[in-house]
Order: structure tokens, then sequence, then C-alpha cells
């Protein structure tokens, strides 16, 4: 099949760990002829967004991508906000897809892209959404102008044309269905995933990543990962983490220290020779990583590494949020406050690694596997 993929509403990252990064590649592995229309929105490498320039070329995820310009018919700052694009109608019209998956249910474009497969029904279009209260719609302007009218009308009048509308969590269903009036018909859960390791593999990757980092097979190693802004509760995990008594305890942290958290964090990390700082990793690096850990730590904003964490076969903790109840059946333990992720530690400490490890893929199996979940665009 020809699948095109619409990074207008989101950014897209050449060769990351993103969900639009695993459905590209999946794809791709697939041997369909993939094409990714994206915005010319990006990270760094320090995690900063920035704006590449309008180009054409072989991406890192193995499909050709297109990056386009804001429109030049509005203010750019405008144009960025409501993303809107020039030549995407073209662009579908010589790509000829059989299927689309406009990633994001926010924007201009997906009227455009509505209109396109109204002209060519036999196209599949679905849309998938992340967008939920926690991360979307904060303030006033955002939540009643932004999201409220604009971007409400827009996906409104592009229903009829959506096969369904993938959202990724529970409460992403709860925000279009409230604040969008999206009707729940329309709407269907689509967990963010990853690709599932082997047991072998997971071995292997854990005791050549554990002996890299000098820790032995009794060490309790928990991982905490991200852009590590306050809402993460970083600060509040390492002082948890800082009481817990033990010499044969480490923490570790990957990813990039926020400035609203970065003085504070760097001052628990040096208290504590148990907590080491790892930076950003590549994906690859950070699946070694999750592979060499016996728990992963997320007790706040919710990020697309649980669900890789539990595809490496790395227990989860979690917060206890509605979004979060369908990995109850992962083994995942969901905290509260401080009490209840100290208590969280302490059963960590003391469960059965090889146990936790198989619940954690036999859940990843059934429900997270890229190499199954990329065929939803592909079907009726």
């Amino acid at each position: 099949m020809r699948i095109v993929h619409l990074c207008l509403s989101c950014f897209y990252i050449d060769g990351a760990g993103y969900q639009e990064n695993y459905l590209v590649r999946q794809h791709v592995r697939d041997g369909h002829e993939v094409l990714v229309i994206a915005s010319t929105e990006t990270f760094d490498e320090r995690g900063g967004l920035v704006y590449a320039e309008p180009s054409a070329y072989v991406g890192l995820d193995g499909a050709n991508v297109i990056r386009l310009p804001y429109s030049k018919w509005f203010p750019h700052g405008l144009a960025k906000k409501l993303r809107i694009h020039p030549n995407v109608y073209k662009l579908l019209k010589d790509a000829q897809p059989d299927a689309i998956l406009y990633h994001g249910s926010s924007g201009n474009e997906i009227v455009t892209v509505a209109k396109y497969v109204r002209d060519y029904p036999k196209v599949l279009l679905y849309t998938d959404s992340h967008a939920d209260n926690n991360n979307s719609a904060r303030g006033f302007i955002s939540r009643y102008f932004l999201h409220g009218l604009f971007y409400r009308s827009r996906l409104n009048r592009a229903l009829p044309q959506i096969r369904k509308i993938l959202c990724v969590s529970v409460e992403a269903m709860d925000f279009l269905s409230k604040l969008y009036g999206v009707d729940e018909k329309h709407l269907e859960f689509f967990p963010l995933g990853g690709f599932v390791l082997e047991e072998q593999d997971i071995v292997r990757r854990r005791s050549q990543t554990r002996a890299e980092l000098g820790f032995n097979e009794d060490m309790c190693v928990f991982i905490q990962t991200g852009k590590m802004t306050a809402r993460k509760k970083l600060v509040q995990t390492l002082g948890v983490f800082s009481r817990l008594p033990g010499e044969n305890l480490r923490f570790l942290v990957v990813g990039l220290l926020g400035e609203d958290t970065r003085e504070e964090v760097a001052s628990l990390i040096e208290a504590d020779p148990r907590v080491k700082f790892l930076g950003w990793k590549s994906p690859e690096d950070l699946d070694n990583l999750l592979c060499a850990a016996d728990a992963y730590v997320q007790p706040g904003s919710q990020s697309a590494t649980m669900q890789n964490a539990l595809c490496c076969g790395c227990p989860v903790i979690i917060d206890n949020v509605r979004s979060h109840q369908p990995y109850l059946s992962s083994g995942a333990i969901l905290v509260e406050d401080e009490n209840t992720l100290s208590e969280a530690f302490m059963r960590a400490m003391q469960w059965n690694r090889s146990e936790k490890r198989g619940q954690a893929l036999v859940f990843a199996r059934k429900h997270l596997d890229y190499v199954q979940l990329s065929k939803r665009v592909t079907q009726e």
C-alpha cells in the first residue's frame, strides 16, 4: 500500500522514539510505500524546539520526508498556531495514497486532507490524538478559542471523512468528547506502544548494560526518563529515593533537566552517590537501559517511555490517573503521593524480577506491539 503520515499538527523528529517514528518504521518494514509530510518543527540535540528548513529527503525512519513551510498568507506566529501549510492537497494528489494517518486532531490541514478523501473516497483516513487536559488547552485563550473554536470546527468539518480518531489514552478520548464535541462512536483507544523484545534479547542487553554501568545483579535499579520539567516530579522522586536505605540501590536519570528543576535536581543527584545522571540517549541506548532496570518510575506527567518500558520487560511505577488504569494488568503500581511512592519502591525491591518481567511482556505483546498496532491504519 501507499501510506502517507501527516505530521503537521505535531513535531516530527527523524530517528526518535515517538509514536510517529515507530509507525513509520513498521510500515516501511512491512513493505509499504511510505511518505511523511511534516511541518518544520523538530528538536535539537538538547531537546529544545527548533525549526528546520523546508526540504525533501529520505528520513532516518526509512521513509521519504517532505517538510513544509507555514503559509506565507498569514503572520508566521499565527500560521504556526493554526497549523496552516501550503500545497498539502497537491502533495496528496501526487502521492496517491491508499491510507492516510493524520497525526494530531488539531490544525487547519485536517480539512484539506478530508477534502482529498472526499474527492477520492476509497482512501482510508485515520487521525490520532494525544491531547488531553494535562498537556493541552491549559490556558483560557488556548482552551476556549484555539481548541474550543478553531481546532474544534476544523475537526468536526472533517469528521465525515475520518474512519476513526485513534486516541492514545482514555483521557484523550474524554478531551475530544467534551471539548471538541466528538461523539464517542468516532473514538477508538489506540495506546502508545513499542517493539516488544524477546526474553533472550532482554537478558543479553540487561547483562551487557549492567556490566558497562558497573552494576551487579544483586543491585535493584530504578530509572526515570524524559525532559525533566517540574511536572515530571523528579525532585519528589529523588527526595523519596534518598530516604531509602540500601547500598545495593541505584537510580538512573535519563534525559534533559528542565530549567525549572535543574538546580534542585542537580543538587539531589550530587548528594546521593547511588544516583547517576546519564543525559539524553538514543532510542536504542534507552531500550538497553530499560532492560537493565528493575522498575521504570513515572509519578508525574505521562510519557511514551512508559509503554516502551513494558515492551522491554521493565515493570512500571506510575501516577494514579484515569489513563493509567488499563495498565494495572501489566503489574504496574499506581502512586499518588510521596508515601505511596516510597511504598512502591519498597515493593519493587522485594518482587520476583523474572515474574514481573514476564507479566510486563505478556501485556505488551497483547496491547502495545507496533507490529500489530501499525496494521490498524491499513484496515477498514
